[in-house]
């Protein structure tokens, strides 16, 4: 009896461990599905319209900058403006003592009219020599006639003869006399307007609109002309400002291509506000800068409501263009392997699928995709580690991507297939393609 027992056991166990090593024999995918389901969470593939942004840090500059300076030396007499105060071109800020300068134009005037009467003194002189010169030819043509009749001695002629030359010279010095007389009062009134020019720089004014800053120089004390260095006060004109930003030199061409179809709105935002000011791209700078590898822009902003600030830095985003219907996923749902870049698929039977894909660009959490999904499909955007394709998974639905508030600086997205910038990296992988199984 104990031998048969043996014997049976050692038929059986043959028999139980070839069953053992045929049932941890077959495909992975069988094995995946037996396996519980792994916990995921996934977002629906939206197919939506995406800005193609590239960002930077830029600068807030006036949009003209005016140091006012007095153009003659006096007392400042009064201020007309309070600092910090918006004022518009021709406002008047400050006033230079004019006594002075009224003396000197009440002088010059005085003098100008001084040479008027001289003028008119010489007009009248030779209008009274000019009649004695008339009187005098008409006596010579009556002595010279006699003088040929022998009627009177020639010696009488002349004497009527050199009177008459006399008075026609008198008259020549009368005419030289006004001329001379009416240069001096055109120099009169060249003058009499300095003098008014002098006096109209005792009323400084703006000369641009604008907002003022600290008052340097107060009431009372005295300034030089043209004190270059120490400016009664600066003016910065705000409203349009401009910002100064500079961007890779590889989207040159990108930008000059689409700047050349239409105008590019630009986003600048305060560091540490969420306040957005939108404005338009006004200049691409002539050349690149060597050293930096960056070509610099400039943007236009209304700034009405003085969100923008000059001498602030600012988070500035250029919109290039609008992929419209772009495929769109959340950026973590990106993995990469060494086949490329993929994504988990939820399959219609509750099953994942790994699927390669084409990026476009990134912004931010979002990804554009060239191709690998279609809109309404689900990607996994959390728990890829524990998955291969045919696992089952157990989906909770994530969010809506949601685009970038404030897109990254940017770096083309490997496999693109279009020179549109990539604000972000694809999110870094986790797990190689096909994780090895137990």
């Amino acid at each position: 009896m104990t031998a048969w027992r043996v014997a049976v056991l050692a038929v059986s166990l043959p028999l139980l461990a070839l069953g053992a090593c045929s049932r941890g024999e077959g495909d992975p995918q069988a094995k995946a599905a037996q396996r519980p389901a792994v916990p995921v969470t996934a977002a629906p593939v939206e197919a939506r319209d995406v800005p193609v942004q590239i960002q930077g840090i830029g600068n807030v500059q006036a949009l003209s900058t005016v140091s006012v300076y007095s153009l003659l030396s006096g007392q400042i007499f009064k201020v007309h403006f309070t600092e910090g105060q918006d004022v518009k071109a021709g406002d008047l800020l400050f006033t230079i003592d004019p006594r002075p300068f009224e003396s000197a134009l009440e002088q010059a005037q005085a003098t100008m009219a001084q040479h008027r009467a001289a003028v008119s003194q010489a007009e009248a002189n030779l209008a009274r020599d000019q009649a004695q010169a008339d009187n005098a030819h008409v006596e010579e043509e009556r002595y010279k006639k006699l003088v040929q009749g022998g009627l009177i001695a020639r010696e009488q002629y002349d004497q009527i003869h050199t009177t008459l030359k006399s008075a026609q010279a008198t008259v020549d010095a009368d005419r030289a006399m006004i001329v001379n007389q009416k240069a001096l009062v055109q120099a009169d009134a060249a003058v009499v307007e300095n003098a008014k020019v002098q006096l109209s720089y005792t009323a400084i004014r703006a000369p641009i609109e604008g907002r003022t800053g600290n008052l340097l120089i107060h009431q009372g004390n005295v300034v030089k002309a043209n004190d270059i260095g120490n400016p009664l006060v600066v003016i910065n004109r705000v409203h349009p400002i401009n910002v100064v930003f500079s961007m890779p030199e590889r989207f040159l061409e990108l930008i000059k291509s689409e700047r050349a179809t239409a105008a590019l709105p630009v986003e600048a935002t305060p560091q540490g506000r969420s306040v957005v000011a939108r404005g338009t791209l006004s200049f691409v700078n002539n050349t690149v800068d060597t050293t930096t590898g960056t070509i610099q822009l400039k943007a236009v902003f209304d700034n009405a409501d003085n969100a923008l600030w000059p001498g602030q830095f600012v988070t500035v985003t250029l919109t290039l263009r609008t992929e419209r219907d772009a495929l769109v996923v959340p950026s973590q749902a990106i993995q990469s392997g060494q086949q490329g870049q993929y994504v988990f698929v939820v399959k219609q039977d509750g099953t994942a699928e790994s699927r390669p894909v084409v990026v476009a660009f990134a912004s931010g959490p979002i990804t554009v995709l060239r191709s690998g999904v279609r809109g309404g499909e689900r990607v996994v955007t959390d728990g890829q580690m524990r998955l291969v394709s045919g696992t089952r998974v157990d989906v909770k639905l994530a969010g809506p991507a949601s685009p970038a508030p404030a897109p990254a600086p940017t770096n083309p997205a490997p496999g693109a297939t279009s020179p549109a910038p990539a604000t972000t990296s694809p999110a870094p992988a986790t797990t190689s393609s096909a994780p090895a199984t137990k």
